[in-house]
């Protein structure tokens, strides 16, 4: 699949998205063009925006495609932060988001209940999943 395209998987669609980072395999080498999904199945639709910066492109997603909620980078210095991640969400149109790329290591560490505060104040909720554990949305 490319940016722009979309696959039927039975019965799941999976579309292809623009998404801005770095792509290297763990040798060094090239890993391809860095993208992000929405995914559409039986009970709705998301958006995975993949590891990326805020792009324009962000508003496409909420014009056309409508999805139910997304999930976001927030930890900055490598993607997106806090604060774009909240405009990310406005322009998609969510109003619920799964934060991801945080807290793995030093350059990447937030503070939880700033975060959560933050996307409140715009309208939003904001779920960090912690490592190992799992959420329904």
């Amino acid at each position: 699949m490319n940016t722009g395209g979309e696959w039927s998987f039975d019965d799941l669609a999976v579309k292809c998205t623009v998404a801005q980072h770095s792509s290297g395999l763990p040798d060094g080498s090239y890993g391809g063009n860095p993208m992000g999904f929405v995914v559409t199945g039986p009970e709705g639709k998301f958006y995975y925006s993949g590891d990326t910066a805020l792009t324009y492109d962000m508003k496409l997603i909420g014009e056309f495609e409508k999805p139910g909620f997304a999930l976001l980078p927030i930890g900055s210095n490598f993607t997106m932060g806090i604060d774009d991640a909240i405009r990310a969400a406005q322009w998609a149109g969510v109003t619920k988001v799964v934060g991801l790329h945080y807290d793995t290591f030093g350059y990447i560490v937030i503070d939880h209940a700033d975060a959560v505060s933050r996307f409140a104040a715009a309208g939003l909720e904001l779920i960090l999943i912690e490592i190992g554990k799992t959420v329904e949305v």
